[in-house]
């Protein structure tokens, strides 16, 4: 099975030399040929979203066989590709999906979560889409995808890092944060229009206040047209650039009235904004072919932005599963709409008591990828991050 069997071919369009990347960095969209007689369509495509868990004692190249079976099945591209595992497994996984499928021409954000069974990758995060995707190339790789859905313009870009790992850690998130926009500019877009982030921070509980101290930075710069700060999910992972964090982003664009993004607030607790992390608790976009909400890194906070349950796993579990529940419901969707989610645990060896708490409440059905990674603070033992889709 060969990429082309899940999309249509690419040529390359150069972006004029006018606007050619500061730094002397260039930029290529990529963009989807048509078949002989076929126009290339702007319409909406379907935008799926998925999660392949490593099974146990299972090889890379199974793991990456069933994600490509998925996208055989829903004849859809992939978008981004977010990866947990060891570091040292990239290269074993990328040449497993150029043997599958041809080449990996998306992005992909690699954070070493490593698996809770102990192996060297916990699995797949996926978006893909079954329609035209245009490609951004950036310093000589995919960075990013384009695509046209519901009548919003939407672009999902990933595996950006810092190119000066000498500098300081929050140097360094400056300078990411300044990729994406120049990533997001040459794709056409504004850092104005993300709605979603994720940030892989090695080594997190060293530096998280440094790091928001510069996404705020970055931030009070720029007024979101949601008028709200993007959904985020920061969580401790090291990245096989070496860099201090990786980042991977959500840009949305309306097209029409029939499209828009806003906040969610979360009932039980807090805005993040309260105690100084510059996110929102979940974000929603609506589109004319349904509803998706973001729903940010959730954890054991109490409503005044304190930590509670420090030290006890099963009630931090308990507790966060309430406080997702509860901003599901405020937008009416529930549990049975979740289409990927990710469990972050400090200690792997605790995904065997979350999989019993699953069971117990009957939620063993949800698509779950467990990994293990640090929270940004150093008494919650667990975090979740999902996203919810509704039709109407």
């Amino acid at each position: 099975m060969h990429c082309h069997a899940l999309a249509t071919k690419a040529r390359l369009v150069t972006i004029a030399a006018a606007n050619a990347s500061k730094e002397g960095m260039s930029l290529t969209v990529i963009q989807p040929r048509p078949a002989p007689g076929q126009a290339v369509s702007t319409n909406s495509g379907s935008l799926s979203s998925f999660v392949v868990q490593a099974r146990p004692g299972e090889e890379i190249r199974e793991l990456c066989r069933r994600f490509a079976a998925q996208l055989l099945e829903r004849a859809a591209t992939p978008l981004h590709l977010q990866v947990f595992g060891d570091c040292q497994a990239s290269p074993v996984l990328t040449e497993a999906l150029r043997e599958l499928l041809g080449r990996v021409d998306w992005p992909i954000t690699w954070a070493e979560g490593g698996a809770c069974r102990r192996q060297p990758v916990a699995g797949l995060q996926v978006h893909a889409f079954t329609g035209s995707v245009e490609r951004v190339v950036f310093e000589g790789r995919v960075v990013g995808s384009v695509f046209t859905d519901g009548g919003a313009r939407q672009a999902v870009v990933g595996g950006l890092v810092s190119d000066a790992n000498t500098l300081s850690r929050a140097e360094q998130t400056v300078r990411t944060l300044e990729k994406l926009q120049t990533v997001l500019a040459k794709a056409g877009f504004e850092l104005a229009e993300v709605v979603r982030t994720w940030f892989f921070l090695e080594n997190i509980l060293a530096w998280y206040h440094d790091f928001n101290q510069a996404r705020t930075q970055i931030y009070s710069e720029v007024k979101f047209r949601t008028g709200s700060l993007p959904a985020s999910t920061g969580v401790g992972a090291r990245n096989p650039a070496g860099a201090a964090l990786a980042l991977a982003a959500w840009a949305f664009r309306p097209l029409g009235q029939q499209a828009h993004a806003e906040e969610v607030a979360s009932p039980l607790q807090c805005p993040a904004p309260a105690y100084g992390s510059s996110f929102s608790r979940a974000l929603e976009t609506s589109t004319n072919t349904g509803r998706r909400l973001f729903l940010s890194g959730t954890a054991s906070i109490a409503p005044g932005g304190e930590t509670l349950w420090v030290g006890d796993l099963r009630k931090q579990v308990a507790l966060t599963f309430e406080v997702v529940d509860s901003i599901l419901r405020s937008r009416g969707f529930g549990f049975t709409d979740l289409t990927c989610a990710t469990a972050y645990f400090r200690r792997p060896v605790e995904a065997g008591m979350f999989a019993e708490w699953l069971a117990a409440n009957r939620l063993s059905h949800l698509p779950i990828l467990c990994a293990q990674c640090d929270v940004c603070r150093d008494d919650l033992l667990f975090e979740l991050e999902a996203e919810a889709l509704s039709a109407s």
